[in-house]
């Protein structure tokens, strides 16, 4: 299988093999939760600044791993162009793309007769779904034992546990 050599940090992945690098979407996810419960405990909250919160946190955090692993390839030597600005900023954008779940959770509590409170609830199980089901995703694309996807499962489920514990504990 060829290599290809990642202009942003460095490593080598087999040659059409970036799309399965979903530590982006699992790195979302979990952001996108931790936006759930900070904004919530901030009270009530108009939903579209909500939905403008989650999906901004997502492209200023996708924005900061693309620089920042732009800047390490200039830092090692990797000559930096148009195309490797491309496929490094495609390579982070699940960051963003794991924010737009859980925003469309808040778009849609209305909806579902969800007020503040039970929203940010539904948009936080959302997000914490997407960081487990992302993290199996990965497990299984990469070829993991079976046992492997159960344990990363867990693993991510109990960070995901942490953002729901953290939620309750600041709501009540």
């Amino acid at each position: 299988m060829e290599m290809v050599s990642d202009p942003g940090d460095g490593h080598r992945s087999p040659a059409g093999d970036a799309h399965r690098d979903y530590t982006g979407a699992v790195y979302g996810s979990l952001l996108a939760a931790s936006v759930v419960v900070g904004a919530g405990t901030l009270g009530r909250f108009p939903r579209l600044e909500m939905i403008v919160l989650l999906l901004g946190t997502g492209i200023v955090f996708w924005a900061t791993h693309v620089y920042a692993r732009l800047f390490g390839a200039r830092l090692t030597s990797h000559g930096l162009n148009m195309a490797g600005v491309r496929q490094v900023g495609a390579e982070e954008w699940p960051i963003v793309t794991a924010a737009v779940p859980p925003a469309v959770a808040v778009a849609v509590g209305p909806l579902l007769g969800l007020g503040a409170q039970g929203t940010g609830w539904l948009a936080l199980a959302v997000a914490v779904a997407g960081q487990v089901g992302w993290a199996a995703v990965a497990a299984v694309k990469i070829g993991a034992p079976r046992r492997m996807v159960v344990v990363t499962s867990a693993v991510n489920l109990l960070l995901g546990l942490v953002m729901v514990a953290l939620k309750a504990a600041l709501h009540h």
